[in-house]
């Protein structure tokens, strides 16, 4: 458990300590945890300083994660020989409520109009050069 929770010391510049212990707490207790996640069920999962209320904290911190991201990219990663994409993609999920945080009028394809949703987008990098097909020469 020890190894994965020193991939995270490059993060160390960007969060606090605290931030840093809380995050080291939560990542042990989801990797060893089963069936749903939830801050109950972290809390229940973790050893001393990771109580519900710290887990609650942690989550209403402000984080810098694109920062994060590209700590841990570059730091484990990057190769400088590679040429890397950075791709996009947004959803669309039909939500019914009031206090559903995000919930406006999206454009959905489904159904061809604007509809009551909530809206996500996902960024993934890609390196084409290792999925690269070879075209057999003729």
């Amino acid at each position: 458990m020890r190894n994965i929770l020193t991939l995270l010391d490059c993060l160390a510049p960007y969060l606090s300590a605290a931030s840093m212990r809380q995050l080291s707490h939560i990542i042990t207790a989801m990797i060893t945890m089963s069936g749903r996640v939830t801050m109950l069920g972290l809390s229940r999962w973790t050893n001393k300083g990771g109580s519900y209320r710290s887990i609650q904290r942690f989550f209403y911190t402000r984080i810098p994660w694109p920062q994060l991201f590209w700590a841990l990219f570059r730091q484990h990663l990057f190769k400088p020989e590679v040429i890397y994409l950075l791709v996009g993609d947004e959803s669309v999920v039909a939500k019914a409520g009031k206090q559903t945080h995000g919930l406006d009028r999206f454009f959905s394809s489904l159904y061809g109009k604007a509809q009551r949703s909530r809206k996500s987008s996902q960024h993934s990098q890609i390196s084409p050069a290792k999925n690269q097909e070879k075209v057999p020469e003729t």
